[in-house]
């Protein structure tokens, strides 16, 4: 029987520290004087509440180190519960919300997903779009701690190819994965800092800055207007495009950038691909929409720009008019959003790294299938993938189109579209944020979709989030046995 008090320790001080977190926005709307501050005051004080009294509860295992079985139920269980206490203050500051679409709210925002079930945006509270902006964030924050110390480890979806870079590579710098948390963490905060000032500098209201800027850091997509980024000057919009490509970046580079190493940066067969592939989607699709409108080509370029990276980035900011240039710009949106940022960053979708293994595999089989007595060992980024690495990401690939198709069906089946089914499991699983089809057309928002369609969507994110695999692995019966 696995033990749980580790676990609950951790996530009863994550919930405790939430609560913690909901003071700004009390803050915010005690001084604006909007009449939510005592929604966030209540969700404050319960959170740390009950996230204080589970973490006393089970404080006489908390010196104990984590397992692998451990830390598989602390990911799943950070992403499944902070979202609950998350949404409390859309519950108890807006009657008229249910729980599912509050609890859709903030797993969207926990997940950095961007999709929305709020309509009328711009009357919300501003503590409410604080909160929405400072919910990406965290769960950005969260990720990436992840995607650094927790799935290497745990050897998920092929990222146990970054474990010896996450802890070996530094060496006496950096020896243990507390030291990695801190520097990721100031890191984290140093590029939010930034992009909020770029923003205010630029011309942005103060209050669109912070939210937006946790927003973009977090590559979380959630906007503080109903128009997104819409309206705004063409050099926000270039300054947003530059901040949601370095939020989805590997962190583990800006760490080593910050200990003097900025070889490993631009080195990296990751971001050399990722930045490439960014470039040829936009120069196509910008021809294409230059050859087929009348549109010029300043405005056709930036407006592919911002809204691929939007999407290949899962970001989900968006300016208003692109869902409706059709064909040839929405298959190459699909598939950069299936595909994804980095690895390692706070972006989602498949993964540069794992498209890249699956192609260098795809062409060493080509080869040996040519020359069948020809050895063709397996590379990446100048080290040599081992066999349990592939088959992982060859796993993973399966996984995550047989997840979509499921999910897409099952969406199906609750009354939706099927255009918009398969848009809802497309931008659920791959935590993009972007809605598509007939269904979220007249709003722009998720909150037509029966209950069903959007419980089987947080369930997408969530799995997303975590690398399909962490939940399917607790959902073993043989993962429980001892």
């Amino acid at each position: 029987m696995v033990d749980l008090r580790p676990v609950g320790y951790v996530v009863g001080l994550v919930i405790a520290c939430l609560g913690l977190t909901m003071v700004a926005p009390f803050i915010t709307d005690l001084a604006l004087n909007t009449g939510n501050a005592d929604a966030f005051g209540e969700a404050a004080l319960f959170s740390i509440g009950a996230g204080g009294l589970t973490a006393l509860a089970c404080q006489n295992r908390a010196g104990n180190s984590l397992s692998i079985r451990q830390a598989f139920l602390l990911t799943v269980g950070i992403w499944l519960f902070v979202p609950f206490f998350g949404a409390l203050p859309f519950v108890i500051g807006e009657p008229e919300v249910s729980l599912i679409d509050a609890y859709f709210e903030a797993v969207s925002g926990i997940t950095t997903t961007g999709a929305s079930v709020f309509v009328d945006v711009d009357r919300l509270p501003a503590g409410v779009l604080l909160w929405r902006g400072m919910l990406n964030w965290l769960g950005g924050l969260g990720i990436a701690f992840i995607a650094m110390i927790f799935l290497p480890v745990m050897r998920v979806g092929g990222m146990q190819f970054f474990r010896a870079e996450g802890f070996d590579t530094f060496g006496k710098v950096l020896p243990r994965a507390t030291d990695i948390a801190r520097d990721l963490f100031f890191v984290y905060a140093g590029l939010t800092i930034l992009c909020m000032e770029s923003y205010s500098l630029l011309g942005m209201p103060v209050f669109e800055a912070v939210a937006h800027g946790f927003a973009t850091i977090a590559t979380g997509g959630f906007s503080p207007r109903a128009a997104s980024f819409a309206g705004y000057s063409a050099p926000i919009e270039y300054t947003t495009v530059l901040f949601m490509i370095l939020g989805s970046l590997p962190y583990i580079r800006y760490v080593q950038l910050v200990h003097g190493t900025a070889k490993p940066l631009y080195r990296d067969a990751q971001v050399r691909a990722y930045l490439g592939w960014i470039a040829a989607a936009v120069a196509s699709v910008t021809l294409w929409r230059v050859l087929t409108s009348d549109q010029s080509v300043e405005p056709a370029f930036r407006e592919a720009l911002f809204n691929l990276v939007s999407i290949m980035s899962s970001t989900g900011f968006g300016t208003g008019s692109f869902p409706s240039w059709g064909g040839y710009a929405i298959m190459v949106a699909l598939w950069l959003g299936i595909i994804g940022a980095c690895s390692g960053s706070s972006a989602a979708g498949l993964s540069v790294f794992r498209v890249q293994v699956l192609l260098n595999g795809l062409m060493a089989e080509i080869r040996r299938i040519h020359s069948s007595s020809r050895i063709v060992p397996l590379r990446y980024d100048r080290r040599t993938v081992d066999r349990d690495t592939l088959d992982a990401i060859t796993l993973y690939l399966g996984a995550y189109i047989l997840t979509f198709g499921v999910v897409a069906v099952l969406i199906l089946d609750t009354g939706v579209d099927i255009e918009s089914a398969i848009f809802a499991s497309w931008t659920s699983i791959g935590n993009i944020g972007y809605g598509y089809g007939p269904m979220v057309a007249p709003t722009g928002t998720f909150i037509d979709f029966p209950d069903p369609a959007k419980l089987l969507m947080i369930l997408a994110m969530i799995m997303g989030r975590l690398s399909l695999l962490s939940i399917f692995v607790v959902a073993l019966p043989r993962f429980w046995r001892a």
